[in-house]
């Protein structure tokens, strides 16, 4: 059945007016491909049906079936070098001539590059390296990682938090989507008020006491509970982008070693350069114990991800932690080198603060034109812009945000919608300030016509 409705969400609606009206836009053709993605593949909340058919991905853009070019704010976090990015294609197409496969028990120069690459990038230079086939597999090993150091199982991660859909994964994660119907999940996870939750709450204008009391909070239950192991959270929740303050993070890590508790951040779609340093931490002036990555460390290529660890905690080499088929990854070597030297190349940090800078500067003025955006967040190429009903009681508006998602689809632009009334932007690191301007200059037109 292709139309329903469903609005229990996190992200983009799959079943509503809106969407029958943008499938029966788009041809024919286009409605027979997804009718036969629908009869072969599993279906699933925010995936089944599918937005579109396309045929092509390069640089900043896809296209469609019906050969329609968008330019994409999506991407599924993977594309910071730009979709089809030759650089990463032609070390990968190299890896394949030389070495496309590397057995377990044995190692290749193209592993030990790739793993010091990462290392290399970190602040202290200090971690040793697991690669994983995916995110969530690599949260799994943080996890596993926490109990051997440790020997406590328990761990504080945020409501609404999201770290894979492993069951693993899920049971740290607090996105019922992901959750629901699931039964008895992995015991010892704890939640925690996250920073934008008691920020929403109480409305406050100052950062610093919605972050006090929302560390108080991690205290009490680190006192009141006992036996936690480790403090799991992404330092920028990537959905409808979250940023603490300094402050915050000074004080988390302060917790932590005073507590002899491990702290993990997960910035799997938010590392590699997204928030104008290479790594999300970077921001904040501390270094996790255990960094998760993933997404856009294949060079939006190879489905890759990797977990560091601080070198004194290296303790595991009487147990197999993912002991994974590619679990030094050739090709996925490959891509996160050529991806790495990509970005400094061609100084994309650089050109993600300075694009950051002008998109801040236009939210200011969409911000002070419409009263219907509650709050926009930036943090390098990190963007969300919230839509609500009136300021003062910023009651979510969720229908607004849907219209605004189609209309700007309608006119050549891609994006994610999160918590309902989110519009979610993550441009590539390659974005220009003409294709940030397209974007704004639609998104005011979206708005003058649902508002």
């Amino acid at each position: 059945m292709l139309y329903q409705t469903d609005f229990n969400r996190e992200g983009d609606v799959n079943f509503s007016p809106l969407r029958k009206n943008w499938l029966d836009t788009i041809g024919g053709e286009t409605i027979e491909v997804l009718k036969a993605d629908e009869s072969i593949f599993m279906r699933q909340s925010m995936s089944t049906p599918c937005l579109n058919v396309i045929v092509d991905a390069v640089g900043a853009y896809i296209t469609d079936k019906n050969g329609k070019k968008y330019l994409d704010f999506h991407g599924n976090s993977i594309h910071q070098v730009g979709y089809k990015n030759s650089a990463v294609i032609a070390a990968v197409k190299k890896q394949f001539d030389e070495l496309p496969f590397i057995p377990r028990r044995y190692t290749a120069n193209i592993a030990i590059d790739a793993a010091q690459a990462l290392n290399d990038k970190t602040t202290s230079k200090d971690y040793k390296v697991l690669f994983t086939p995916s995110g969530s597999a690599a949260v799994g090993i943080a996890l596993k990682m926490t109990r051997k150091i440790t020997g406590r199982h328990k761990v504080i991660s945020m409501w609404e938090s999201f770290h894979g859909a492993g069951l693993d994964a899920i049971s740290v994660g607090g996105e019922s989507v992901f959750r629901k119907d699931m039964g008895a999940l992995m015991p010892g996870g704890i939640r925690a008020i996250p920073y934008n939750a008691y920020r929403n709450l109480i409305h406050s204008s100052c950062p610093e006491t919605v972050a006090a009391f929302c560390l108080d909070y991690i205290e009490y239950i680190i006192k009141n509970e006992g036996a936690i192991g480790a403090i799991l959270l992404e330092p920028i929740r990537a959905t409808d982008i979250h940023i603490p303050p300094r402050s915050y993070f000074t004080r988390l890590r302060e917790i932590c070693d005073e507590n002899d508790i491990l702290l993990i951040f997960d910035e799997i779609p938010t590392a590699f350069g997204r928030s104008g340093m290479f790594y999300v931490h970077q921001n904040f002036g501390v270094e996790p114990d255990i960094l998760v990555l993933g997404k856009g460390i294949g060079g939006g290529i190879v489905p890759q991800a990797a977990v560091l660890v601080k070198s004194k905690y290296d303790c595991a080499q009487d147990i197999s932690l993912g002991h994974y088929t590619h679990e030094k990854p050739a090709a996925g070597c490959a891509a996160i080198c050529a991806t790495i030297k990509y970005i400094d190349e061609h100084k994309l940090l650089e050109n993600c603060r300075n694009q950051a800078a002008f998109a801040l500067q236009y939210s200011e003025n969409l911000y002070n034109k419409y009263q219907c955006i509650g709050d926009f967040r930036i943090k390098g190429l990190l963007m969300s812009f919230e839509l609500v009903t009136d300021r003062v009681s910023k009651g979510k508006n969720d229908k607004l945000a849907e219209a605004i998602l189609y209309y700007c689809l309608e006119h050549g632009l891609s994006f994610k919608l999160s918590a309902g009334n989110c519009i979610t932007w993550h441009p590539p690191l390659i974005v220009t300030t003409e294709q940030l301007t397209f974007a704004f200059q639609l998104l005011e037109e979206a708005i003058k016509n649902n508002c």
